[in-house]
């Protein structure tokens, strides 16, 4: 199978891997020959030190690198079954790269983009045969992480879909398909994560290491809040909050936060900038949080219960299926639980209860508990047993 991967970066560098670790001819196109080089010598680099580690041996080192081509034209990718998108998100240039690279490809070839948020159904808008059209969204790093949503768009075709879903399980990910709405499953079902966490923050309950340590000790996340958000960048987890707001036409449970968006206007991105809500510099000591199982256990109750409620929303405006959700969370961003299974534990009424309690306390729609969740307390139901 031919597979042409549009971008260089990181992303598309690793979906390259992913798809040559599969056996597929892979063409990386990029139009900066110096993002080509470093790509090719970022997979010497990664494959060389899985051979240090005995995960592969040399012969399949190098079968890897002999499925990859980097090329700097377009027209290059001319004899692809599958290409994916893996550029800037924005969506006019998108436009204008499908555009282009139509008039190359065959008509049979599968035209799909790594958006995280943008709409497939625009993208697919800007193609003479809108219909091949797919969302196909990686999580970074690509060759690591389990997960893959399929996205098809209004225009996708029943054959696109199958098609898509084959070859991504073919290459050992595991998928789930998800309904063209903002931030599709995962970054739409994780904003609480890190929204109800700073309006915490806000609100002068507990600083940023407390939080941070009540969903590590307690919940079991790999990285609180704050230190994820530092990692991931300041700037772009505030955009992409920032974007799924105003794509859902300003719903308050997206709502972005303030203190988020001065800390990106002051540089302070997290640990590529050196300062975040922690200091990286060599001399910073971090902060100690608030020893007070109480106060620990309040927090991750609050922030729990809201992701809990949005991935009963998810499933109750059909997203996706309730084994989708979960395993996107699992495996897209390393929950320690789906959140579905998390509320069965925890159980319905609890969850009712505590949004209630908490709408009660706010009087705002942010915390409107999902019909989702009272239908099912009201009938006694769960989402797995």
């Amino acid at each position: 199978m031919n597979v042409g991967i549009i971008g260089s970066g990181t992303m598309g560098s690793g979906i390259a891997q992913v798809a040559a670790t599969a056996g597929c001819q892979v063409k990386l196109y990029d139009t900066n020959q110096a993002a080509l080089d470093k790509a090719k010598d970022s997979l010497e680099k990664i494959l060389s030190r899985l051979v240090e580690k005995g995960r592969i041996d040399s012969d399949e080192k190098s079968r890897i690198q002999g499925h990859i081509t980097y090329v700097d034209s377009l027209k290059d990718l001319g004899d692809s079954n599958l290409t994916i998108e893996a550029i800037i998100e924005n969506l006019d240039i998108k436009k204008k790269v499908f555009s282009e690279l139509e008039s190359y490809v065959a008509d049979e070839c599968i035209i799909a983009s790594n958006t995280s948020s943008l709409s497939i159904a625009s993208i697919a808008s800007s193609l003479q045969k809108p219909e091949r059209c797919i969302g196909i969204h990686f999580f970074n790093p690509a060759p690591l992480m389990k997960l893959v949503e399929v996205i098809p768009a209004v225009q996708t075709s029943k054959t696109v879909l199958d098609k898509s879903v084959d070859i991504i399980k073919n290459w050992k990910k595991t998928v789930a398909v998800a309904k063209d709405t903002p931030g599709f499953i995962v970054n739409r079902v994780a904003r609480p994560f890190y929204g109800e966490s700073l309006r915490i923050y806000e609100e002068g309950i507990a600083d940023f290491a407390t939080i941070d340590h009540s969903l590590k000790t307690l919940g079991g996340f790999r990285m609180g809040p704050f230190e994820l958000m530092d990692f991931i960048g300041n700037d772009v987890n505030y955009t992409v909050t920032e974007t799924v707001f105003t794509a859902f036409y300003f719903d308050p449970r997206y709502k972005p936060s303030f203190t988020q968006k001065r800390f990106a206007e002051a540089g302070y991105l997290g640990r590529k900038s050196g300062k975040g809500y922690y200091d990286y510099s060599e001399a910073a000591t971090k902060p100690e949080p608030t020893q007070d199982h109480e106060l620990s256990q309040s927090i991750f109750d609050r922030v729990l219960v809201m992701l809990i409620n949005e991935a009963a929303d998810a499933l109750f405006l059909n997203i996706a299926s309730a084994e989708d959700i979960d395993n996107a969370m699992t495996k897209g961003v390393n929950y320690p639980k789906g959140l579905l299974a998390w509320a069965d534990e925890k159980g319905i009424d609890w969850c009712v209860a505590k949004l209630d309690e908490l709408y009660n306390e706010y009087h705002e729609d942010r915390y409107r508990c999902s019909p989702m969740l009272r239908e099912m307390n009201r009938e006694n139901k769960t989402f797995f047993n």
